[in-house]
C-alpha cells in the first residue's frame, strides 16, 4: 500500500498540481484547503505524513500542526512538513520551533519534494515508484 498523505493547500490550482504530482509519485492524496479541514482530516483517517501550506485562511499551518500535535498525546508523532513561499531560514527555523519537521519552500522541486517524503515516511511504500525525469 503506497504511503497516504494529507495535504493542506488553500490555493486551489496549487492543491490541483501538487495533488496530482504526489499521485503520479505513487502516493495516495487527501487535500483539505485549509487548517481547520487538515484538523478534522486527520483526527478522522491515518495518514503517512502531511504536507502543510503555512499560510492559510481560517486556521494557518502553524495552528493548524500544534492542534494536531495536541491530539498525538500518546501515539506516535506523525511528519508534518510545512510548505510556504517565504524562504528565510529564520522561516523555516519558526516552522520547525512551531512543531513541524521539515519545511519546504514553494515552488517546491520535485527532488525536494520526493527527498523529504522519503525521509518522513517509513516502510517499503515510500511512495516513488517511478524515475524523476518522468514525472
Amino acid at each position: 500500500m503506497a504511503a497516504r498523505i494529507l495535504l493542506a493547500e488553500d490555493n486551489k490550482m496549487n492543491q490541483i498540481a501538487m495533488q496530482s504530482l504526489l499521485e503520479r509519485l505513487g502516493y495516495q492524496v487527501l487535500s483539505v484547503a485549509h487548517g481547520r479541514e487538515a484538523v478534522e482530516a486527520y483526527a478522522a483517517g491515518d495518514f503517512d505524513a502531511v504536507l502543510m501550506d503555512c499560510q492559510m485562511p481560517e486556521m494557518d499551518g502553524f495552528e493548524a500542526t500544534t492542534h494536531i500535535r495536541r491530539q498525538q498525546v500518546g501515539s506516535a508523532p506523525i511528519p508534518i512538513i510545512g510548505l510556504s513561499g517565504h524562504a528565510l531560514p529564520s522561516d523555516r527555523d519558526e516552522a520547525i520551533a512551531l512543531g513541524m519537521d521539515a519545511y519546504l519552500t514553494k515552488p517546491v522541486s520535485i527532488q525536494d519534494l520526493v527527498s523529504t517524503l522519503e525521509q518522513w515516511t517509513s516502510g517499503d511504500d515510500g511512495g516513488v515508484r517511478i524515475q524523476l525525469g518522468k514525472v
